[in-house]
């Protein structure tokens, strides 16, 4: 196996660092003329498909530099820090610089995706060319699992920079150089590999393999071709300006219905479904419970010394305490809007675990107790330390997975594209299920029940599903793209920012929430006990809790939810960075007004 990486690393090294090498490209290396007898071999084969996934882990790909900075800041999330302008604020507030000191680099998550892809091309020609990869083979699978991962690299460059280059083939000393192709001929590509792969690999627990959410499965394939059919046919910024896709193979009654039959297939194969309630899934995933048939389609195999989710996102701790020796001051660098708490219903099951109001302080004694923030900033429940059956000791990686794609999307893209062809009795069952999950069921009746049976029009129907996917997703940084499919980026910024200044003035939709709350320390000597999170909640307590104004929201801080020189919506992608332009050899510039000098 160790051969086989060699291999695959030599090519991808020979990609991004030897482009002045056209004798390189074109020599028939020793590792080159052995591609006949590694992919006509299923454990040589495995090992090389196993190495598409090594620049996920890289430290300036997924998981120092995408991850943590793609999908911040939207009408729910942000960076927690956004009103200090930084390399790091830069990148989440629309108005990134094509030199942003953390991206600018020829290691950073735009080479690591080629390098991937590059990496896939080579399995793909490979497997085609010498090991009959038929349905029911274990050759079979990974091809189909090559042209999935594949697929995930173009995904996340399409919704990060929009038109790229379209490499589907290894590397030639004629190919070094290419020109951005339109994100259209990429989406129906995809669209097609995908439909293969779904006819190559099992359903989740049909094979070893896909007994993990590790490994491509199904599910996970038909999951996958279904978002990307929404968002090949959805509204988004081109060169020319915002709209959809001009490509007749791509518009919305073409791509909904593909979405939709494959949201079924998925639905009506039993191999997936939403965990019983919205803590468990999210206790699992802490606890890298990666067993397949559950929630989780796909999860991005962090190793335990790689990945950054936790680091990054979980409910801030400000040194080494009993959950966690990742170090100080770990998580808490994003987390939900202010408001988006009271912006739930407070019988929502799903509130208490994507918002959380507090951190762990310094410990003491190697013990840490919970302390409340002040009202603009919070933490994701979702991803949490004292949740984890691991105790992390590394000092920049958690390992915990990235969850790529969970069943209740499906849930929500079903209804979605029902609604559209069918109409809102069509998308009910589905909208119904995920609320189901989210209520407790003695609120079914009107929760669940009464609210979807009163969505009478598509465009009722259509406003509750944005809303649904706001309460489903918030932390898991979803969201960015379907404001930008949706066409509703800069209209739903400017709603959260007019949200954030009611809520700081206790006037509008926020005149009840409460501007004291009251807390103390809980029996366990770490949790805290808060009254006055909920709205109406304004009487003291009593003895033994301590008062804290919940006020502090600073207008400069709401101002930066996105840079107020900048239209959100003509700023819906990061920039070429300027190593790329530069080093091109003329065939890359940046649109939307990003500098292109090379």
């Amino acid at each position: 196996m160790k051969k086989v990486l060699l291999y695959i690393s030599i090519i991808t090294v020979g990609f991004l660092s030897s482009c002045n090498s056209d004798d390189f490209l074109d020599a028939p290396a020793k590792s080159t003329l052995d591609e006949s007898v590694i992919f006509s071999n299923a454990g040589l084969a495995k090992g090389a498909v196993d190495g598409i996934k090594v620049p996920f882990g890289e430290t300036n790909s997924y998981r120092g530099r995408f991850l943590p900075w793609y999908g911040l800041n939207t009408d729910v999330e942000w960076f927690n820090t956004s009103q200090t302008i930084n390399a790091n604020s830069e990148l989440c507030n629309y108005n990134t610089k094509w030199d942003n000191t953390n991206m600018n680099t020829t290691n950073n998550a735009w080479a690591m995706m080629y390098s991937g892809i590059e990496r896939a091309n080579i399995c793909i020609r490979g497997l085609r060319t010498y090991g009959n990869p038929q349905p029911g083979t274990e050759l079979g699978y990974l091809l189909g699992e090559s042209l999935a991962l594949r697929a995930v690299y173009y995904a996340d460059l399409l919704k990060a920079w929009g038109d790229i280059p379209a490499r589907f083939e290894p590397i030639t000393s004629a190919t070094i150089y290419i020109p951005k192709s339109s994100r259209d001929v990429i989406y129906k590509q995809l669209i097609q590999d995908l439909g293969e792969a779904a006819d190559l690999v099992p359903w989740p627990n049909g094979s070893a393999a896909t007994s993990s959410v590790h490994r491509i499965n199904k599910a996970f394939v038909k999951a996958l071709r279904a978002r990307l059919a929404m968002a090949a046919s959805g509204l988004q910024q081109y060169p020319d300006g915002i709209r959809r896709s001009n490509d007749a193979d791509l518009t919305v009654d073409k791509m909904y219905k593909l979405a939709l039959d494959e949201c079924r297939d998925v639905i009506n194969s039993g191999t997936a479904r939403l965990e019983t309630s919205f803590e468990t899934l999210w206790r699992k995933y802490n606890q890298e419970d990666v067993t397949a048939g559950g929630e989780s389609l796909w999860q991005i195999p962090f190793a335990d010394g790689r990945g950054r989710m936790l680091f990054t996102f979980a409910v801030r701790h400000n040194s080494i305490d009993q959950f966690q020796a990742n170090g100080n001051n770990r998580g808490g660098a994003a987390g939900p809007l202010p408001f988006v708490f009271y912006d739930y219903n407070q019988a929502d099951t799903r509130r208490d675990v994507t918002c959380v109001p507090y951190k762990y302080g310094t410990a003491v004694s190697g013990v840490s107790k919970q302390e409340l923030n002040d009202l603009d900033t919070w933490y994701f429940g979702k991803y949490r330390y004292e949740w984890m059956s691991r105790y992390v000791t590394s000092t920049n990686d958690d390992g915990v997975d990235k969850l790529y794609m969970r069943y209740a999307e499906v849930l929500l893209i079903a209804a979605e594209a029902a609604n559209e062809l069918e109409g809102p009795s069509a998308a009910a069952p589905y909208l119904k299920e995920i609320r189901k999950r989210a209520f407790p069921s003695a609120s079914h009746a009107t929760m669940v029940d009464a609210y979807v049976n009163a969505l009478a029009s598509k465009e009722a129907m259509f406003n509750a599903i944005v809303d649904e996917h706001k309460f489903e997703f918030t932390g898991e940084m979803e969201r960015k793209q379907a404001l930008i499919r949706w066409n509703l980026l800069k209209t739903k910024l400017d709603e959260a920012k007019v949200k954030m200044t009611n809520l700081q003035a206790r006037t509008g939709e926020y005149a009840d929430v409460p501007s004291t709350l009251y807390f103390k320390t809980a029996a366990d000597n770490v949790s805290l006990e808060i009254y006055g999170l909920n709205r109406g909640e304004t009487t003291n307590p009593g003895v033994g809790y301590t008062a804290k104004s919940w006020l502090k929201l600073e207008p400069l801080k709401i101002s930066t939810l996105y840079d107020a020189t900048i239209n959100p919506d003509t700023r819906q992608f990061w920039p070429i960075w300027q190593v790329f332009i530069t080093g091109s050899n003329k065939q890359l510039v940046n649109d939307y007004g990003y500098g292109n000098e090379n």
